[in-house]
């Protein structure tokens, strides 16, 4: 399959390029610190999510079976998902608000789960980084698709903050449900993740464990970026 099927805008201008990784389950804070982040340091993000939903979208709209593991591989083949600044292209068609609706939300851990889409699409991931320096966030970015990033964290915060967390984004958005509902698709999700056997969510064993059940937005960003920064200096200062 090309890699072509994928594509980053690429902004980079330096030989040699960072990535800062950022995994951990849904709630916990990641997507919005890694776009924040990124911005901050004038770095590319890449929402390894977005890819995800894109596809189970295309997946959705074949009507195909999400257990039919040749016909998700066939599917990921032909689909071509770009990222451009903030917005989600799936094959031509900007789907940047329907990635993130409940039943894209429930469906996509069919999506993550498949190994031929997850080989698929992490050679995407790495294609991106060629070109840029990235900020990724995801679940497996810094156990498997970049396992030698410049620097990791791995977020976390307790189930009840990050069901009432996702509940306020979805009601924010018009998609009212319960609470219950959102904390059990989330515990759910939680132990699928964990205990899939392509890619399992884990922290990496160099990441920084970080747990924002207490923190707000300000606190995670600048406990992250001055751990970047320090890591930057360092690098860039004479030896």
């Amino acid at each position: 399959m090309s890699c072509t099927n994928f594509l980053l805008e690429a902004v980079g201008t330096s030989s040699m390029r960072f990535v800062v990784t950022i995994d951990g389950p849904a709630g916990s804070g990641k997507s919005t610190i890694a776009r924040r982040l990124a911005g901050q340091l004038g770095w590319r993000l890449l929402d390894t999510g977005a890819m995800y939903r894109a596809v189970t979208v295309a997946a959705l709209r074949a009507e195909i079976d999400l257990e039919d593991e040749k016909a998700l591989g066939e599917l990921a083949a032909r689909t071509t998902v770009r990222l451009l600044d903030d917005r989600v292209l799936l094959d031509g068609e900007d789907v940047t608000t329907l990635i993130r609706s409940v039943d894209v939300t429930r469906a996509t851990k069919y999506i993550a789960g498949s190994p031929r889409v997850r080989t698929q699409l992490v050679e995407w991931q790495r294609l991106a980084s060629e070109d840029n320096h990235l900020v990724t966030e995801g679940r497996d970015q810094g156990t498997v698709v970049f396992p030698e990033a410049f620097c990791k964290f791995y977020l976390t915060a307790s189930l009840e903050e990050r069901a009432r967390r996702r509940h306020e984004e979805f009601t924010t958005k018009g998609q009212i449900g319960s609470i219950e509902i959102v904390r059990k698709d989330l515990s759910d999700r939680d132990d699928g993740d964990a205990s899939r056997t392509i890619a399992p969510m884990k922290p990496a064993d160099d990441a920084i464990l970080i747990d924002t059940t207490d923190m707000d937005l300000d606190q995670v960003l600048t406990r992250i970026e001055s751990e970047v920064r320090a890591r930057l200096q360092c690098h860039n200062s004479p030896s």
